[in-house]
């Protein structure tokens, strides 16, 4: 525990430190980049552009040997991965503009393809003699160990210059992603705005192979959007919520796996970041299950309560033990079934509302008013106080008469 809470206060050694701050960094960005993605419905896009990074690490891998260059250095395999996933990017483009596939289809194709064909390029690398292959398949799920202090720091600037990024190109990215239609309508330029969001998530892809790796990159551009959208109904909080739900999580997780070195680091990530998400899940109070359970709970009662008092108004008998169980807990009914005072002014009044709600879609014209009778509802929350009286006046004339 102790260990753990070094790393997490980055006491546990300037490389640990320096990873540390750059999941944390990456993470951010991988957050808020990814939100764009999400909120624009192409979160697909994310997975096609990270599976064709591995071509690219493969080819820059044995240039650089066939050139007598070190195989290993992270600088040349991010530029390879970064070329690669670009070219990907366009295909998957070309093909949905330009032939009737659609974009999921194009997707498929370009994942499968540049995935197999680095696949291949991996294996051809390790029959090769030279150039000290071992620890290229980290990049698969992404690995800290071997990690030397300029590729840290290289992580941790990447970072910092794709948050740089989103913040200027937030406004045109936000539009776009809400609504393309009106983006174009105000002079955007849809198509640019849409390459700058890919070439977002294309950065935080090859910025983030070494740490997270190539197959669950995709997991930290996802999962923290999906976890802010249960926080905020407006587009730009849930951008700064991903990016800080992002950022927590490349934190804590570089520090859990800092403190045990026997755990990877990018599935440690991901996990606190699927944890993040499971807690939204349960307990966000818009849209958790546990607000859904007590508002479907509370909207039972409303209906229980109101058509008991009804059925005691009108003095019928109540045979649902759950319309009984509420009344007694609320103090309307005795437990011999007889209506307590209470129960009789609550009858009043639910009565009084229903003669009001029959007389109101009787007499008044505005179906938007009177539609919105869902045997719920006082009329009062939906009629003003002048309205009331009018209907009132019709309910004594017709009593006179």
């Amino acid at each position: 525990m102790s260990g753990f809470l070094d790393a997490l206060l980055f006491q546990a050694g300037y490389n640990a430190a320096l990873v540390a701050l750059g999941a944390t960094l990456l993470g951010f960005a991988a957050g808020a980049g990814g939100s764009f993605l999400f909120l624009r419905k192409r979160a697909l896009v994310s997975d096609a552009v990270a599976h064709a990074t591995l071509p690219g690490v493969g080819i820059a891998f044995i240039l650089m040997v066939a050139f007598g260059g070190d195989g290993r250095s992270l600088i040349g395999l991010l530029a390879g991965s970064a070329v690669s996933a670009w070219l990907g990017l366009l295909a998957v483009e070309w093909m949905v503009r330009r032939t009737r596939l659609p974009e999921d289809a194009a997707i498929g194709a370009v994942l499968s393809v540049f995935f197999g064909l680095g696949v291949v390029l991996l294996t051809v690398i390790q029959g090769m003699s030279r150039g000290r292959q071992a620890g290229l398949e980290d990049f698969l799920l992404g690995s800290t160990a071997g990690m030397l202090r300029q590729d840290a720091i290289l992580i941790a600037v990447g970072g910092v210059l794709i948050v740089g990024a989103i913040w200027l190109l937030r406004r045109p990215m936000t539009l776009v992603a809400f609504d393309p239609a009106f983006a174009a309508a105000r002079g955007v330029d849809v198509r640019r705005v849409d390459l700058a969001m890919m070439g977002v998530v294309l950065a935080v892809t090859v910025i983030g192979l070494k740490l997270v790796g190539l197959i669950l990159i995709v997991a930290l551009l996802i999962i923290p959007p999906v976890t802010a959208r249960f926080w905020s109904e407006r587009a730009e909080s849930v951008v700064w919520i991903a990016g800080a739900i992002g950022g927590v999580s490349g934190w804590i997780g570089a520090a859990w796996s800092a403190s045990a070195p026997a755990l990877p680091t990018g599935p440690i990530i991901v996990l606190v970041a699927t944890g993040a998400f499971a807690v939204s899940l349960m307990l966000s109070p818009a849209r958790g299950v546990v607000a859904a359970v007590m508002a479907r709970r509370a909207f039972q009662t409303r209906v229980h309560r109101r058509q008991g008092l009804l059925a005691l108004a009108r003095s019928e008998p109540i045979h649902d033990r759950l319309t009984l169980k509420i009344l007694r807990n609320e103090g309307f009914l005795r437990p011999d079934g007889v209506a307590t005072e209470a129960g009789q002014r609550a009858c009043a009044r639910i009565a009084r509302d229903e003669q009001r709600w029959s007389v109101a879609r009787r007499l008044h014209h505005d179906t938007g008013l009177t539609g919105r009778y869902d045997g719920l509802t006082p009329i009062t929350d939906v009629f003003t106080p002048d309205e009331i009286a009018w209907i009132d006046s019709n309910i004594a004339s017709e009593g006179a008469a």
